[in-house]
């Protein structure tokens, strides 16, 4: 199942140290940052049945709902997606493990977020299904 990992914050005089003592990132291969202008562009629906993803926030904001497929070939209209709103000052990563599919928009212009990936650019291509943004509207 999806989970949140929160994370923590020391400060002291010399500056913030942010840390996810609890993310364990052994089943990471890659990561990429996604960065949103605008607050209307919405990445939607791609989901993937092995391939597990763990989102980060670094700027801003973003809305993230995710939905289980029931046929990755055909999904019911009908799934009500989880939504997770994610802002960067509340310091949590979105776990979503295999089997699940996602969408994200920015609540605020400029908004950036990390991606971890447990599967390779090649592996991720051969586990990749997508759909119609509209499909499990979360997005008003």
């Amino acid at each position: 199942m999806p989970q949140i990992i929160q994370g923590g914050i020391h400060e002291d005089q010399r500056g913030r140290l942010i840390f996810f003592n609890d993310f364990d990132m052994t089943a990471v291969r890659r990561f990429y940052v996604i960065e949103h202008t605008a607050i209307e562009t919405v990445r939607a629906w791609q989901g993937h049945k092995k391939e597990e993803k763990w989102f980060y926030v670094i700027s801003g904001g973003f809305k993230v709902a995710l939905v289980q497929p029931d046929d990755w070939e055909n999904p019911s209209r009908d799934l009500k997606p989880e939504e997770y709103v994610l802002k960067a000052e509340d310091n949590r990563v979105l776990y979503i493990p295999g089997g699940w599919a996602n969408g994200f928009k920015a609540l605020s212009p400029g908004s950036k977020m990390i991606v971890f990936s447990s599967f390779t650019v090649a592996e991720s291509a051969n586990d990749n299904y997508r759909f119609d943004k509209k499909m499990w509207c979360a997005w008003e």
